[in-house]
């Protein structure tokens, strides 16, 4: 059968019009899938025929009207103009006929007088004007009309009649078709859809030619040239430049107008998502089932058998009752359990259906579980696991499924799993609760900050008196994680048994976590070694972020850091941070970016430091992280007091905190945070006692690594600052003492301080030494304070020249760590008496502050209130800046601090 485009199907069908207008009379039949414009096509040629003097009688088959007697040959009678006389005889005869139908007779039997007559009536009415009958969608005309307009067929060879019936599809034929393909005088007309070059030229006309160039090759793969299609197409691509609603609607349209067979099927196939299957989850024969899809993909509608556009199924998914909806994926959840698909594919349609209720769904959901956590698909996940939570019975089987969940949960945000600890603790104390998720309820509780219920716990754990592996092995892992993590806590931990001393070897999983956790300990306790680093690298080399390996990767992380290098620590955190990202594990994301902090810190990078920070507690509301808190917020205060951002800082200060946190290393950073700000603000006092209590915790757990948290040079700064050089000495000595020689960083610092707690005339010798052990620490910003004192130093003895060499250096490396402070106080200004020519005295940021407000007026009370500072720091602040500025009250203060304060 040849194809024919509109244009080709048109001329054939005018031709086969003038030959009946010429006494020959024709039939055609025209096919065509969904949307290939059969009617529109059917409605031109009537346009056409009254315009060459033919009358058009037209009657349109309907799904809803096949079981109407003679219903469409009524359409077509009652439009023929007539005389009354026959007009009553006419409708008699319908009447007659469809009574006849309607009593069980098949117009086999009625007289075929009936058929005749009616015939008749068309036939003498082309002698008086040439006909043309169009009967659109012909395949759902009743079964009397199919007969009678097939007796009519075979009598129009020699009248002025066109006859023009459209079906949707050849393959499709009904009686009246088959009927009509053996007469001689009938032409098929089966028409196609738009090829690509028509697809493009249809999109010019609607939309342009540039978006005809961009669009048409999308347009033809999305519609395969279906007219309704590619219009709904190209309306989306004007309005949002992607297929969207009209293409659905555009979608739905054709399927209910379409055959209901076929519409089942892409109901079936939209569930499925593949073509295999559908007969089974309908019920229907597999040729049935073929049929519709090859149907549907001459359509357009699909490609291979599949939905060309996630829209189009999600439409068909969409316009399912609700009832039907669950059904059917409760159906193909059963259909794709028994044929062994992936527990992901079965329990995505459990899902759906909201099904839980029989023990292989329960397995199906769990496994599926597993494999999407290790797929990095968090979401679907905890989905998984709160469908199976919800439909076991089992108590016992339930807490184990709610451990799971709160795993889960914890890689989203930490608090969302909170409201499961209470059913968890109770299923504990029923019996109904693991060793190992007992120990996993325990380290969720202590996160939180609830020690006396992870006591409990641990506790009932003494309890269960013999352990499975599973146990045994979170408690040797909950055993490293704490001794540097909780040390305070370590105590309450069962005490190793004989068996678990004894036990085999822990998976390669278990083994890596222990060893991490127990290299970060060393890192805490002992100081940089270079078997320790080594170790951590190992690691971190091995490592992944899957299901269990957080913890690892953390303590291999700050393994590094602590151990004085945080270059090599940097690469692995970025790549562990991008694959949280890409792991949608925000939580993971978090904790790797407070860890970043930190290595941003003792880079010397501030600016960095205080946005991986913040992002961390963006992405965890402080409130969510716990203990854990201290990690993030006191990196935001080193940050943020480094860089002189006071006013910025001042809500993290006052941000609540829990208690427990001070029984963590996360409060120990946080001491160590608050201190430094409070330093940087003018309240030494205050600091000094921070960080003498951070001490007093470090030395009690075995955690006095000065690369962790060099406690006692910031200490000894307070003391200097408080006007107690000899004891600031005493602590930076003791500090020096313990410096392993490898913490250039740390030791570089020491001497800084200890330069400001001596004579003027050693103090140069000491900065630059200080400024060698820093340079080779990497860290910029203390580099820069080094700088910044050793310019005074040589301010102090004279040295104008060599201190003004050195300026240039130190504001660069000030600027590039944004240490806004330092900055200030290194820009060129004017001269100032006592200084050499072109040299500016030096203040810091915090005699800064309190000389600009002297300069103004203001009381030492007024400025106390007003910086939230005591009056004796007031006090030493202004003697300092009288010494450097070589004035002897405040009256003579330059008026530029003014200006600057304003």
């Amino acid at each position: 059968m040849a194809e024919h485009n509109q244009r080709q199907g048109m001329a054939l069908l005018r031709e086969l019009l003038d030959q009946a207008v010429a006494g020959r009379g024709r039939i055609a039949v025209v096919t065509g899938a969904i949307a290939t414009g059969k009617s529109h096509l059917l409605y031109g040629l009537t346009e056409h025929a009254f315009e060459h003097g033919a009358l058009a009688l037209t009657a349109t088959g309907s799904r809803a009207e096949r079981d109407l007697p003679l219903g469409v040959l009524s359409q077509l009678v009652r439009n023929t103009p007539m005389m009354e006389q026959h007009r009553a005889v006419t409708l008699g005869l319908l009447q007659e006929g469809a009574r006849a139908e309607l009593a069980g007779e098949t117009l086999d039997h009625v007289d075929v007088q009936i058929v005749d007559a009616l015939c008749t009536v068309l036939l003498e009415l082309s002698e008086r004007c040439p006909l043309l009958i169009t009967v659109d969608d012909a395949h759902h005309a009743d079964r009397a009309s199919q007969l009678c307009l097939a007796y009519l067929a075979r009598r129009v060879k020699y009248a002025k009649i066109m006859l023009v019936f459209s079906a949707p599809d050849p393959h499709q034929r009904s009686l009246l078709h088959t009927d009509l393909l053996r007469q001689p005088h009938c032409r098929p007309v089966r028409l196609t859809h738009l090829s690509a070059e028509a697809v493009a030229q249809r999109v010019a006309d609607r939309a342009g030619r540039e978006a005809a160039d961009r669009f048409a090759a999308l347009c033809h793969e999305l519609s395969g040239g279906n007219r309704l299609l590619v219009d709904a197409l190209v309306e989306d691509y004007q309005a949002t430049r992607a297929p969207g609603e009209r293409y659905a609607e555009a979608v739905l349209t054709c399927l209910h107008s379409a055959d209901p067979d076929l519409l089942l099927v892409a109901r079936g196939l939209a569930v499925l998502g593949e073509p295999d299957g559908v007969a089974r989850l309908l019920g229907v024969s597999e040729a049935a089932a073929a049929q519709a899809l090859q149907a549907l993909n001459r359509a357009g509608l699909l490609a291979s058998g599949r939905f060309r556009h996630e829209s189009a199924r999600s439409a068909v998914l969409a316009s399912l009752d609700a009832h039907d909806r669950v059904d059917l994926h409760r159906r193909a959840a059963e259909l794709t359990y028994h044929e062994g698909a992936p527990a992901t594919v079965v329990a995505e349609h459990l899902l759906l259906a909201g099904y839980a209720e029989c023990t292989w769904t329960l397995s199906t959901l769990e496994e599926a579980a597993a494999q999407a956590l290790r797929d990095g698909a968090v979401e679907p996940a905890i989905e998984y696991l709160k469908l199976a939570w919800q439909g076991c019975g089992d108590e016992r089987r339930r807490a184990r499924i709610a451990t799971k969940l709160v795993r889960a949960k914890w890689r989203i945000n930490p608090s969302s799993p909170a409201g499961h600890l209470a059913e968890l603790t109770e299923a504990l104390h029923k019996g109904h609760l693991g060793g190992g998720d007992a120990v996993v309820l325990a380290k969720a509780l202590l996160w939180h900050g609830h020690v006396a219920d992870a006591r409990d716990v641990l506790d009932h754990v003494r309890e269960l008196g013999e352990l499975d592996r599973e146990g045994l092995a979170e408690l040797a892992v909950a055993r490293a994680w704490l001794r540097g993590a909780w040390p305070s806590f370590l105590p309450h931990l069962p005490e190793p048994s004989e068996e678990e001393a004894g036990s085999p070897a822990h998976s390669l999983s278990v083994s890596r976590r222990i060893e991490s956790a127990g290299a970060l300990v060393r890192a805490l306790a002992e100081g940089p070694r270079p078997e320790t680093v080594a170790t951590a690298e190992r690691v971190l080399r091995g490592s992944r972020l899957d299901e269990m390996s957080m913890d690892t990767v953390e303590s291999a992380l700050l393994t590094l850091t602590y151990s004085g290098r945080p270059d090599r620590a940097a690469p692995w955190c970025d790549a562990f941070i991008d694959e949280a990202a890409s792991r949608h594990a925000p939580s993971r994301q978090a904790r790797l970016s407070a860890i970043r902090a930190e290595i941003g810190l003792r880079a010397g990078d501030l600016a960095a430091a205080a946005r991986d920070a913040r992002r961390a507690l963006e992405i965890i509301p402080p409130g969510s992280w716990g203990v854990a808190v201290g990690a993030p917020l006191g990196a935001l205060l080193l940050a943020g007091a480094a860089m002189s951002r006071h006013e910025e800082c001042l809500p993290h200060v006052t941000q609540p905190v829990p208690e427990a946190m001070l029984e963590t290393r996360f409060g120990l950073l946080y001491l160590h945070g608050k201190a430094r700000f409070n330093l940087m603000a003018g309240q030494a006092e205050q600091a000094l006692r921070d960080l003498r209590l951070c001490g007093e915790l470090m030395a009690a757990w075995g955690l006095d690594s000065p690369e962790f948290i060099a406690w006692r040079v910031d200490a000894a700064e307070s003391l200097v600052r408080l006007g107690e050089p000899d004891a600031a000495r005493v602590l930076v000595e003791e500090q020096l003492a313990g410096c392993h020689r490898r913490s250039k960083r740390v030791h570089g610092m020491a001497m800084r301080v200890l330069a400001a707690t001596g004579e003027s005339r050693h103090r140069v010798m000491l900065l630059r030494q200080s400024a060698e052990l820093l340079q080779a620490g990497g860290d910029k910003y203390e580099l820069a304070r080094t700088l910044f004192d050793l310019i005074e130093a040589y301010h102090a003895i004279g040295e104008y020249r060599r201190g003004g060499m050195l300026t240039r250096r130190a504001r660069a490396l000030a600027q590039e760590c944004h240490a806004d402070g330092l900055s200030r106080a290194l820009s060129p200004g004017d001269d100032h008496d006592g200084a050499a020519p072109g040299v500016q005295p030096i203040l810091s940021d915090a005699e800064r502050r309190v000389a600009a407000l002297a300069a103004d007026g203001y009381s030492n009370r007024d400025i106390s209130a007003k910086l939230y500072i005591t009056i004796s720091t007031v006090e030493q602040h202004l003697t300092r800046v009288y010494r450097k500025l070589n004035v002897s009250r405040r009256a003579e203060l330059p008026s530029k601090l003014v200006s600057e304060h304003v």
